[in-house]
């Protein structure tokens, strides 16, 4: 059943337009604050879909989840568009591949999970995709600016493959509404912490994108939800290098960044290992005690 996999697909081209949006709001406001400010809009969003439909109190294992994904979502956003303004948009998100492979492996240990020989190559596919355009930047310009943008982004990539699998645990316990509804007021209550020492009221100009960049995630996170609760997170995992894709495109229109062969080799390499998760047929997910424990 290929549908899984195409909602995860959908869900994960409308993060990357995401990602841009964000980009272009961090440069002009900073990375805390586009991140705060979108939150706040998502947490409206989200309140008005959740709770149109009457719903029900979490559990106990679901509301430990979803501030223990919160805390980690909080820390991942700002250091990922902290350096996504530091380096260009494609290589940022190829940068955060890694974290695929890190959670084909946390699955296994905390789900439960078997990883199948493809989903391996896959991933493996995907990651020489990554060192492949890594390889190509490290031969250019790579100063302290963009070196500490690599390093902001690795440490989010670390913090998103946990995530990854949390993810997997509340799609089987959660609806996508509830899951979308309380990822996003447990960040912002995270991120308003903070708030007096750094939050500043952006112009009206600032608005139409902060609340595009809301729109575009709480979309994102529906779709994906919905893909995760339907196939194993070793069958999914790996389409998230299919953001790379996106981010090519989307750099290239609105950032003006170029696009190279060694960047076109490692999408090449990218695109294969995503092929060979999606013709794979995924089952449907069972709850198991793993993955409530």
């Amino acid at each position: 059943m290929l549908l899984p996999v195409l909602m995860v697909l959908t869900g994960l081209a409308f993060f990357s337009a995401m990602d841009a949006v964000m980009k272009g709001m961090s440069v002009a406001l900073g990375a805390y604050n586009a991140v705060f400010w979108r939150y706040l809009v998502g947490v409206v969003i989200a309140a008005i879909l959740f709770f149109a439909r009457k719903p029900k109190r979490p559990t106990p294992m679901a509301l430990r989840l979803y501030v223990i994904r919160g805390v980690l979502i909080a820390i991942m956003a700002f250091l990922f568009f902290w350096g996504l303004v530091r380096v260009p948009l494609a290589e940022g998100i190829a940068l955060s591949f890694i974290a695929p492979l890190i959670a084909l492996y946390l699955a296994a240990v905390l789900l439960g999970e078997r990883i199948g020989k493809n989903a391996v190559f896959a991933s493996l596919l995907g990651i020489a995709g990554v060192a492949v355009i890594v390889a190509g930047k490290t031969g250019g310009d790579f100063g302290p600016e963009a070196q500490w943008g690599v390093a902001a982004i690795l440490l989010s990539a670390i913090a998103y493959a946990y995530n990854l699998v949390l993810q997997r645990q509340l799609a089987l316990i959660a609806g996508p509404l509830e899951i979308t509804f309380f990822q996003n007021i447990i960040v912002f209550a995270c991120l308003l912490l903070v708030a007096p020492f750094f939050a500043a009221v952006p112009d009206s100009a600032y608005w139409p994108g902060l609340t595009g960049a809301a729109v575009l995630a709480v979309v994102s996170l529906l779709f994906v939800t919905w893909g995760y609760a339907r196939a194993e997170a070793q069958h999914l995992v790996s389409l998230e290098y299919s953001a790379f894709i996106w981010a090519v495109i989307l750099g290239w229109y609105f950032f003006g960044e170029a696009v190279t062969w060694m960047t076109i080799a490692g999408t090449a390499l990218i695109v294969t290992g995503c092929l060979l998760v999606a013709w794979r047929r995924p089952k449907k997910a069972e709850i198991v005690e793993a993955a409530v424990a």
